[in-house]
């Protein structure tokens, strides 16, 4: 079992989840003055650990690909959807992988920032049964290919206050997240998940999409996983305010 330090890049090697923990934990002990608590730490060490034994390794890009499909995940989609970020949604990016998209509905709290991957799992496939988490699965081929959370701001825990007098937060969806399969990245899966938020947009009772791009994001495919500014714009989305690094683009649902 393989892990790597967030904070040096460095590669711990270990026989198990337990071993691995230890390992990361020493390694931060001697290299690092973190204020992380150790449970935390020894939580990030086994979600990358295991992570790396579930994770797809297929990251090589298509170079075309069919019909993208849109279809909301409901309760007869959540195998889809367990299935598609249990293996193919993070391939070759294990740091990721247990993020589950539970983070923008149900931040985890900052002094203790990792939660176990399986958790996160269970949390957000609840929520998707109920409806309290909102999104959809692009998929090509019949297979999940790509999502999008576009849930209700008031269901978010991270953007549920993003603009004091602005529109009440039940009128609006919240676009958070992409995450998009390697082999089907630069092929409009974003794009087509986008639209079709939008396309639903009135018939969800929402007055306006918002949209969250990061004002300063990282270089890579990752560090657009809110969207870019550059396709919100493209679709009539407006700067509406800032927050933290986030800069709140929206749209008004009647168009």
């Amino acid at each position: 079992m393989r892990v790597k330090c967030f904070g040096c890049d460095k590669i711990l090697e270990a026989a198990n989840a337990s071993a691995a923990s230890d390992a990361f934990v020493a390694h931060v002990r001697e290299a690092h003055k973190w204020s992380y608590p150790e449970k935390a730490l020894r939580t990030y060490a086994t979600n990358y650990g295991e992570a790396g034994e579930r994770i797809s390794t297929d990251t090589e890009r298509l170079d075309e690909i069919r019909e993208i499909v849109i279809h909301r995940v409901t309760a007869e989609r959540i195998s889809d959807w367990l299935s598609f970020f249990d293996r193919d949604a993070f391939a070759g990016n294990p740091g990721w992988a247990s993020c589950y998209c539970l983070g923008p509905n149900v931040p985890a709290p900052k002094d203790n920032p990792a939660r176990p991957w399986r958790e996160a799992r269970a949390m957000t496939a609840e929520r998707l049964r109920c409806a309290a988490t909102f999104g959809y699965l692009a998929y090509v081929d019949g297979k999940p290919a790509g999502w999008v959370n576009a849930s209700k701001r008031s269901d978010y825990g991270l953007f549920g206050a993003v603009e004091d007098g602005g529109p009440a937060a039940e009128t609006m969806i919240g676009v958070s997240c992409f995450v998009i399969a390697p082999p089907y990245r630069r092929h409009g899966v974003a794009s087509a998940l986008l639209d079709r938020v939008i396309a639903d947009a009135l018939s969800r009772g929402a007055a306006f999409i918002e949209a969250y791009p990061h004002t300063r994001p990282e270089d890579g495919d990752a560090g657009h996983f809110r969207g870019s500014r550059s396709r919100y714009e493209a679709r009539g989305f407006k700067p509406a305010t800032t927050v933290g690094n986030h800069t709140v683009m929206r749209l008004s649902a009647a168009r």
